[in-house]
């Protein structure tokens, strides 16, 4: 067995600072997060705790009665007895390097820990576990959790949080968009949710044909080409160049439809997809198309693209389109939908960014009568009761023109459109009117302005 990566020099010195000078030295390395399972030698992680303990109780610290409480505690041979802790109360006369020599013994113990989960791996993988891709998903978690654990951050002072609130009221009052979260580019909506905030799963839900792709898009649209916010889409339903086309020329407000009726494009036309062109040729879109995609799958990708372009927002399309490969999932549906809601809404904390999601309902819709044909419901989320428990928000998307009777009707209603905001933890909850413009697949605020006005 070879010895572990270690470096017992600067561990010495970090006790010897602190026994120097205690309040100076045991607080700095309290806010570097350096904890007793950094030290590689057991004698001085036992002295680093002790040392912590009697910090935090305001003890005095000095070689004399420290030696006395380790041994009224038992300690005093576990750290190597007095003529160890006299040794490493003279081993460094200055304290000079303090921060260097602590970056040395953290590097130390992510090396350990780089080793202990790699070896810990090589077991399972040996073991033949019956669920691979929870034990890749597993893997790269706990790797990532050593990068985290390796990177200090510093705990706001009550100054700085005082004035981050501040701030915050300040753009509340001035009336700025995205004072808590991202915009989502529908006014009204803004104003209900206060954005897309950090850590929250937004679940739009809606039947076949209702447009769901498009209002997510349309969100997408705004958040990374308007406001230029790295942002993820995953679709298991369309294709990267379907979406892509369908952002493309909703941008540049160009019907393709019109090209099929012999339709030739203006100078005014070429000039707005040149833009689009443009916009959106150098975004920081990122576009993951895989079909029947895992949520372990989907997390290791979205890590990644968070750790690489920090990204802000992510986007799925849709829920009930994913899959999940536990023994569990395997024998329900309602089970593998809880778990996917789950996982999404775990990925939204940890990455620490909003993630906007698409539900298909059931056909609840379809089989109400009079005034509520088709007006959708939060009961109607398909195959899981634990969709609508794991949202912070649900919004219900419908168009009343796609039940009209006959053509009258359905020209009367053609364009309107309606976001039921039926559930959101953090704020008001409501209808948002919008207006669809079918040959360009968007979604625009308010209802649709009437001929005569």
């Amino acid at each position: 067995m070879r010895t572990k990566p270690h470096a017992l020099g600067p561990e010495k010195s970090l006790l010897s600072s602190m026994l120097q000078d205690p309040a100076e030295y045991i607080d700095k390395a309290n806010e570097e997060k350096l904890s007793k399972e950094y030290f590689y030698l057991p004698a001085h992680a036992t002295l680093f705790e002790f040392l912590e303990k009697l910090n935090a109780d305001g003890t005095e610290i000095e070689l004399v009665s420290l030696a006395q409480r380790l041994n009224d505690n038992g300690l005093l041979d576990k750290v190597g007895g007095l003529a160890a802790l006299t040794d490493l109360y003279s081993y460094a006369p200055s304290a000079g390097h303090f921060m260097h020599h602590l970056q040395l013994v953290k590097d130390k113990y992510v090396l350990r820990s780089i080793i202990d989960q790699a070896t810990e791996a090589i077991t399972q993988a040996y073991e033949q576990p019956g669920e691979v891709a929870t034990l890749l998903d597993t893997v790269e978690a706990n790797m990532l959790a050593i990068r985290d654990g390796a990177e200090t951050s510093k705990a706001p002072t009550i100054k700085e949080s005082v004035e981050a609130v501040i701030e915050q009221f300040q753009a509340l009052l001035a009336g700025e968009k995205g004072a808590e979260g991202i915009p989502t580019g529908y006014e009204l909506l803004d104003q209900m949710s206060k954005g897309l905030k950090p850590g929250e799963m937004f679940v739009i839900a809606a039947r076949p044909s209702m447009g769901k792709t498009s209002f997510m898009m349309n969100i997408v649209e705004h958040v990374c080409l308007d406001q230029g916010k790295p942002t993820m889409v995953f679709s298991c339903e369309m294709s990267a160049f379907q979406l892509v086309q369908r952002l493309l020329f909703a941008r540049a407000k160009f019907a393709t439809s019109q090209l099929s009726r012999g339709y030739q494009p203006d100078k005014s036309d070429l000039m707005r997809i040149k833009r689009a062109t443009a916009e959106v040729g150098s975004a920081k879109l990122f576009i993951d198309d895989t079909p029947g995609i895992t949520i372990n799958e989907l997390r290791a990708k979205a890590r990644r693209k968070k750790r690489d372009e920090d990204i802000q927002l992510i986007a799925i399309d849709y829920l009930q389109l994913m899959k999940s490969k536990t023994r569990q999932a395997e024998n329900s549906r309602e089970r593998e939908i809880a778990e996917i809601s789950a996982g999404i809404k775990g990925l939204a904390k940890e990455l620490e960014i909003p993630i906007v999601i698409l539900a298909q309902l059931n056909r609840g819709p379809e089989g109400r009568t009079g005034s509520s044909l088709g007006v959708p419901r939060m009961s109607d989320l398909r195959e899981s009761g634990s969709i609508e428990q794991d949202a912070d928000m649900v919004g219900l998307l419908f168009r009343k023109a796609y039940y009209a009777d006959n053509e009258e009707e359905k020209a009367e209603l053609e364009g309107k459109a309606e976001l039921v905001l039926a559930k959101n933890r953090n704020g008001e909850t409501g209808h948002v009117p919008l207006t669809f413009v079918a040959e360009l697949m968007r979604f625009e605020s308010g209802p649709p302005a009437r001929d005569d006005e």
